[in-house]
C-alpha cells in the first residue's frame, strides 16, 4: 500500500510536471510568435519606409527634372522670341530707313529694294533656321516626353518586379513559417503521444506488478490461512485423538474397574462357596 501510494504520488507529480512543462512551452511559443510578429512588422515597416523614401526621392527627382526641362524649354522659347522680336524690330527699323531713303533719293530706291530683298532673303534664311531649330526643339521635346514615358514605364515595371519578388519572398517565408509551425505541432503532438504511451505503459506495468503482487500476496495469505486451518485441524485431530485415547483409556479403566469389581465379586462369591463348601465339609466331617 505504501509503494502504491508512492507510485500514485509519483504519477500525480509527473502529470503536474508535464502540465507545467506544457504551459511553459505554450508561454514560450506565444512569446516566440509575438516576437516573430513584431520582428516581421518591424521589417515590413522598415521596408515600407525605405520604399516610401525611395519613391519620394524618385518623385522629387522627377519633379526637379520636369521643372528643369520646363525652365529650359521656356528659356529657349524666350531666347528665340527675343531673337525674333529683335529681328522684327531690326526689320521695322530697316524698313523705316529704306522708306526715308526712298523719299530722299530715287537712286536709293533700287538699293533699298535690293537691300530689302536681301534682308528678306536673310530674314527668310534666319526664319528657316529658327523654324528648323524650333522643329529640332519640338523633336527633342517629343523625344524627352517619350523617354520620360519609357522611363516611367520601366520604373513601374521595376517596381512591379520588386513588389512581386517581395511578395514571393514574404509568401515563401510565410509558407516556411507555416511548415515549421506544423512540424512543431506534429512534434509536440508526437511527443505528447509518446509521453502518454510511456505513461500508459508505466501505469499498465505498475498495475500489472501491483496485481501480480496482490495475487501473490493473496495466494500467500490463502496458503498461510490454509496452513493455519491445517494446523488448527491437526490440533483438533490430535486433541480428538488424545480425547479418544483418553476416553478409550477411561473406558478401559472403567471396564478394568468393572472387571476387577466383578472379579472381586466372583472371588467373594467363590470364597463364599468355598466357605459354604468348607462349612458343609466341616459339618460333614
Amino acid at each position: 500500500r505504501c509503494i502504491y501510494d508512492q507510485k500514485i504520488l509519483q504519477k500525480a507529480f509527473g502529470e503536474w510536471k508535464e502540465q507545467w512543462t506544457v504551459c511553459r512551452e505554450r508561454k514560450l511559443s506565444l512569446r516566440a510568435d509575438n516576437h516573430y510578429r513584431h520582428l516581421l512588422l518591424d521589417l515590413i515597416f522598415k521596408a515600407w519606409r525605405a520604399y516610401v523614401c525611395k519613391q519620394q526621392g524618385k518623385r522629387n527627382k522627377y519633379y526637379i527634372a520636369e521643372s528643369h526641362a520646363k525652365k529650359q524649354t521656356m528659356l529657349r522659347t524666350c531666347q528665340h522670341w527675343l531673337v525674333y522680336v529683335d529681328v522684327q524690330r531690326t526689320k521695322h527699323g530697316m524698313q523705316s530707313v529704306a522708306l526715308a531713303f526712298r523719299e530722299r533719293s530715287s537712286l536709293r530706291i533700287s538699293w533699298a529694294m535690293w537691300r530689302r530683298q536681301h534682308y528678306q532673303k536673310c530674314s527668310g534664311h534666319k526664319m528657316n533656321i529658327l523654324a528648323l531649330q524650333h522643329w529640332a526643339q519640338r523633336l527633342q521635346f517629343r523625344a524627352w516626353l517619350q523617354w520620360q514615358e519609357l522611363y516611367l514605364y520601366t520604373q513601374n515595371e521595376k517596381q512591379k518586379d520588386t513588389r512581386a519578388e517581395t511578395h514571393h519572398q514574404h509568401w515563401e517565408l510565410k509558407r516556411c513559417m507555416g511548415a515549421w509551425l506544423t512540424y512543431l505541432n506534429l512534434k509536440r503532438v508526437k511527443k505528447c503521444q509518446n509521453d502518454l504511451a510511456q505513461e500508459f505503459h508505466r501505469s499498465r506495468t505498475l498495475r500489472k506488478c501491483f496485481s501480480d503482487w496482490q495475487l501473490s500476496w493473496e495466494c500467500r495469505r490463502r496458503m498461510h490461512a490454509h496452513q493455519r486451518d491445517l494446523e488448527k485441524q491437526a490440533a483438533r485431530i490430535a486433541l480428538w485423538r488424545v480425547f479418544a485415547h483418553w476416553k478409550h483409556y477411561v473406558a478401559l479403566c472403567v471396564e478394568e474397574a468393572q472387571q476387577c469389581e466383578l472379579a472381586e465379586k466372583h472371588y467373594k462369591c467363590h470364597l463364599l462357596v468355598l466357605q459354604k463348601f468348607w462349612n458343609c465339609w466341616k459339618s460333614r466331617l
